[in-house]
């Protein structure tokens, strides 16, 4: 499947995938979107100072780059897993601009080493910065009662409706711990009714730029 750089509305990249005309980010802000979705209403929304959490969709390693950055801030002690069955490679990486987008400099040889970094293994980015990179399938995820926090961030479901089911939502609240949190930036009705018939308390929260809502869900 042919992909490509592109450049989104606030000056940040993402990449592209032609045949289903769907990218990593949103193309209305790929930088804006992540931290409306995964910082505002789920990283500054969960309690405490050692956090776990769990990423699907490491993908270009943004959602984590902004993560990382954010408990330095709070000096946040996480512990950080990103699944990604297909990951991309350095060259896109390479062609990436958040580091300039986000003034974060300092952070530049941390973003490369999580891309470099093997997977399958913890790597310690920071003295409270843990990342495990697994390459799998999201639906074999088989964590139970460990994680704070996940970002759900897979590819939409109007392109991948297989991972936005009842079945996908159960694993998620399984690994979630009580009072856990899922984000997300997709709104849509049958994904929202998916996670309540799994337990979930869901809520629907203002979209980031191009989008009207977003849902925050809760293991209750």
């Amino acid at each position: 499947m042919k992909r490509r750089i592109i450049e989104t509305a606030d000056g940040s990249k993402t990449i592209q995938l032609d045949e289903w005309q769907e990218q990593y980010h949103s193309k209305h802000g790929a930088v804006q979107e992540a931290y409306h979705v995964f910082i505002k209403h789920g990283l500054e929304h969960v309690n405490g100072d050692d956090l776990s959490i769990l990423e699907i969709g490491f993908g270009t390693g943004l959602n984590a780059l902004i993560t990382l950055i954010e408990s330095q801030k709070k000096n946040i002690q996480l512990n950080y897993v990103g699944v990604e069955q297909f990951p991309v490679s350095l060259d896109e990486v390479h062609q990436l601009n958040y580091i300039p987008t986000l003034s974060a400099e300092k952070f530049e040889e941390k973003f490369d080493l999580m891309h470099r970094s093997p997977w399958e293994e913890e790597i310690i980015l920071t003295k409270n910065f843990v990342l495990n990179k697994q390459k799998k399938d999201f639906r074999e995820v088989n964590d139970v009662n460990l994680f704070n926090l996940v970002y759900f961030d897979a590819f939409g479901p109007r392109v991948q409706p297989e991972l936005w089911t009842k079945d996908v939502f159960q694993i998620m609240y399984d690994a979630l711990k009580t009072g856990g949190v899922l984000v997300t930036y997709s709104a849509k009705g049958s994904v929202r009714r998916a996670m309540q018939e799994v337990g979930f308390l869901v809520e629907r929260l203002e979209g980031p730029p191009g989008k009207r809502e977003m849902l925050r869900a809760t293991k209750i």
